[in-house]
């Protein structure tokens, strides 16, 4: 097996994953879609291990067998940057390598909403970009903390295991520290960030409990923290935040939630309509004044109805809302939208203008829908909101901004 010509056909085909399996030909990830390579034999466990080992060093070995499983990150060639993962599985090597794109996207390239540059910029608070594997988050963080990095004169600490995009300073000073080569553990490299001056603090996954307090209470005194956590939406985020403390914790944990939160944004990958790229559909909770009060209050439930009001003032929406838009701009068909819907039967109504929550859906015509992601955010309005910088005037349709809708994507 040749590896390397395994990572040049994946970045010919655009495939965002490259899986290595004992008994099955290599599989590409391709659109979603799991494809194998008919064309090559079968791999066999001492090819994965020859591979694999071939590009990392002595110390992710001895990793590996201690621990059975290893995290490294591989440049190739100046062309790409692959994120592996080495595992057993049944006795057996196995691994699956993640391309990461050189170029950090932005936010418009990814057809993120707008209103996230200027979450980016608020000067403390916790942000969440929710999602199942392989939704993108990772690369809408980036997003946004490039964002950062070109519009704030700050220091950014970010705590990868491995690292993943590799940024260049712009206004901001950017260090980036991987698990295992920069820091013993993830524990021991939160409860020191804080010694390192940051303003703005790039956490990553959040697994556990301690995780999420230390980004509760990093946020709380003073920084902007950024973390991706692994649930379908932003009631599901919620949940498992709240969740993961005993019980005689919760009403403090809710206070400070509430008090740190200033956004969940929360993310899935359909396919475009004719066309072999992925396009994305957000979730975006906004932490208002309303919702703040119904969150220390435990009143999980009633967020979501403040999450589908707050869309003209806010600029918070829910995924049947983007949804809708996705089917009203030609991005994705009704049949892809529905299948990704939290609630298909809703959707199908606001599709049609009718039911609940159609009052905000309807006004959306393909003439409109370029409109509503470039408008100016107006979360700034929010009297809870830190400062965050003026955005520029709204594109016009038809400017290259308003027409951007129908290049932008994820490649994942």
């Amino acid at each position: 097996m040749d590896l390397f010509a395994l990572l040049d056909q994946a970045i010919e085909r655009n495939a965002s994953d490259l899986h290595l399996k004992v008994g099955r030909p290599p599989l590409f990830r391709i659109s979603g879609e799991l494809i194998p390579d008919e064309e090559l034999a079968p791999l066999t466990e001492q090819e994965i291990r020859e591979a694999v080992f071939g590009i990392t060093n002595e110390q992710v070995v001895n990793k590996f067998l201690a621990e059975l499983e290893a995290d490294i990150a591989y440049d190739y060639e100046s062309r790409a940057r692959f994120r592996v993962n080495i595992f057993l599985q049944r006795g057996k090597v196995g691994a699956v390598l993640r391309r990461i794109p050189l170029q950090i996207p932005s936010i418009e390239e990814l057809g993120l909403p707008l209103v996230l540059k200027e979450i980016a910029l608020r000067k403390q608070g916790w942000i969440l970009v929710a999602g199942p594997t392989g939704s993108g988050k990772s690369t809408s963080m980036s997003a946004m903390v490039e964002y950062v990095n070109q519009n704030r004169s700050c220091h950014v600490v970010t705590i990868e295991d491995p690292i993943e995009f590799i940024y260049t300073d712009k206004k901001a000073t950017i260090n980036q520290r991987q698990i295992g080569v920069d820091t013993l553990d993830f524990s021991e490299a939160l409860r020191r960030v804080l010694r390192q001056d940051p303003d703005v603090i790039l956490m990553g996954e959040m697994r556990d409990a301690k995780s999420m307090e230390t980004a509760m209470h990093a946020a709380e005194t003073g920084h902007l923290v950024f973390s991706t956590i692994h649930t379908q939406d932003t009631k599901q985020t919620l949940d498992r935040v709240l969740d993961s403390f005993p019980p005689d914790q919760s009403h403090q944990i809710r206070q400070l939630f509430a008090q740190t939160l200033v956004s969940i944004i929360a993310q899935k990958l359909l396919r475009r309509k004719n066309d072999s790229k992925l396009v994305v559909a957000s979730e975006v909770l906004i932490n208002t004044p309303h919702v703040g009060q119904l969150l220390s209050e435990g009143k999980i439930g009633d967020i979501e109805k403040a999450l589908q009001k707050g869309t003209e003032y806010y600029q918070m929406q829910s995924f049947n809302q983007d949804l809708a838009r996705l089917v009203a701009e030609g991005a994705v068909t009704a049949e892809e939208a529905l299948s990704h819907s939290p609630n298909p039967g809703d959707l199908k109504l606001m599709l049609r203008g009718l039911g609940s929550g159609s009052s905000n859906i309807s006004k959306v015509t393909k003439q409109e829908a370029a409109a509503a992601k470039t408008r100016q955010p107006a979360g700034a309005r929010a009297a809870a909101a830190t400062e965050a910088p003026k955005e520029p005037a709204p594109a016009e349709n038809g400017t290259a901004e308003g027409k951007l809708s129908q290049n932008r994507g994820f490649d994942l």
